[in-house]
């Protein structure tokens, strides 16, 4: 069999119906985008585990849980990695109530549906994509690699969202 290669979407854009998914996260559970209609959902992509930017971003989610679900708001942490490897990075930084959701296989398969995936280096775009109540998409940002998304550019974006 020769390499894998899943055909990429255009990246998604403002206004756009999210697509549907479900991944596991780092505990073996299952999240799936359509069981939380009538919430808004964060979906915060970094590239890989165990790096400093990435864990930055996670931690930052972690930090500002009460303030996002007071903001009606599920953030979730998502990259290439596998189930293993994203609970003990989760341990290693104490991040107890963000899951952190494992696209390891088909490789990127969901980064791919929402065109961020990155052939050349095998993982998704830096990037956050926030879905309405109705689960259309209302924001999308990429950030470069080796940076942290300000998490509060997401927590004022969301207080002034009109439902």
């Amino acid at each position: 069999m020769r390499g894998y290669k899943m055909k990429q979407s255009r990246m998604v854009k403002i206004g756009d119906l999210a697509k549907n998914f479900s991944l596991k996260d780092e505990n073996d559970k299952t999240f799936d985008l359509f069981e939380n209609i009538g919430k808004r959902i964060l979906l915060s992509f970094h590239p890989l585990a165990w790096t400093e930017y990435c864990a930055a971003q996670m931690v930052s989610l972690e930090k500002n849980l009460k303030v996002l679900e007071s903001l009606n708001t599920v953030a979730v942490g998502i990259s290439v990695d596998s189930i293993p490897c994203k609970k003990a990075w989760a341990k290693s930084l104490r991040i107890e109530n963000t899951p952190l959701l494992c696209d390891f296989w088909p490789h990127g398969k969901i980064a791919q549906s929402y065109g961020i995936f990155r052939d050349a280096n095998g993982f998704c775009e830096r990037a956050n994509i926030i879905i309405d109540e109705k689960q259309k998409v209302v924001f999308v940002k990429i950030y470069p690699i080796h940076s942290v998304p300000d998490i509060q550019e997401v927590i004022n974006f969301l207080k002034n969202l009109k439902n």
